[in-house]
């Protein structure tokens, strides 16, 4: 435990350093300024208002931001330390498999879900030092979220960074997954539904086990319960379930698939050539 711990800290202490957890940083912290400065609290949309319209506009410029950010930090950690024969070097030490690639994985999760988290945080004591209403249910809820959306995406980037030898064979999958998630399984499963006339609940079942789709449900769910906003897909939804299951599953399915692929990278990093 201590050497993975040690591996732990040694990989944020890294990442702290780089210059792209400074961007990161940068990103996410910058956008709840730019909230703020718009005046996004104090202004009502559809009902929503002070920090409630500030959370809801954050986790949705969150959905498209965080996995590709995630993926693009995470995939090159082990491939890169391939590359650069460092992986080599921290091996001649008396460190097992397990705790360099667990370390790995608990360091780098801390700086990828802190400074989302750390943006949220930060807005909601501005928000109690203003004065305005705060919604803890959903600050918690949406804590869930993230930390449940990061899970998946270190687990997935993990994965891919323990199946390929090149980082930049890293890099494109870890785009062609973002992409395929982001965008293309939906226009696909859509084109399909138009073209076969596949079973309308079936379809919407396959697009609900894309981690960001049901993300992106979920966080709607908590300003909007009945998921008017998305028309006649709310009744499918919740016809099978209530909206506190659906949001309990959302949280905890994208971190059970976290897992599972982490799990899955360190059997193939085990298993296969290090260097």
């Amino acid at each position: 435990m201590k050497n993975l711990l040690l591996i732990a800290y040694l990989d944020l202490k890294e990442s702290i350093r780089a210059n792209w957890f400074i961007v990161y940083s940068v990103v996410f912290g910058g956008l709840i300024a730019l909230f703020f400065i718009a005046g996004i609290t104090e202004s009502q949309v559809m009902g929503f208002s002070g920090l409630s319209r500030l959370l809801l506009m954050y986790i949705q410029v969150t959905i498209v931001i965080l996995p590709i950010f995630i993926l693009v930090t995470t995939v090159r950690s082990i491939s890169g330390d391939r590359d650069s024969h460092i992986l080599e070097y921290m091996l001649s030490f008396p460190i097992s498999l397990k705790q360099y690639y667990w370390g790995k994985v608990f360091g780098r999760f801390i700086t990828v879900f802190l400074p989302v988290f750390m943006a949220m945080f930060f807005a909601i004591i501005y928000g109690v030092f203003k004065g305005a209403d705060v919604p803890w249910e959903i600050f918690f809820l949406y804590t869930g979220l993230l930390f449940a959306m990061s899970s998946a995406f270190l687990g997935i980037a993990f994965f891919v960074s323990s199946i390929v030898k090149s980082s930049e064979m890293a890099l494109g999958i870890s785009f062609f997954v973002w992409i395929f998630l982001l965008a293309f399984i939906d226009i696909a499963l859509i084109s399909l539904m138009m073209q076969q006339r596949i079973n309308t609940e079936l379809i919407i079942g396959i697009a609900m086990v894309n981690p960001m789709e049901i993300f992106r449900v979920a966080a709607i769910s908590l300003f909007d319960p009945e998921l008017t906003v998305m028309g006649p897909v709310a009744f499918y939804i919740l016809d099978m379930m209530s909206q506190k299951m659906f949001v309990l599953l959302s949280i905890t399915y994208p971190l059970f698939l976290g897992i599972l692929f982490a799990f899955l990278g360190f059997r193939i990093f085990s298993k296969k050539d290090l260097v």
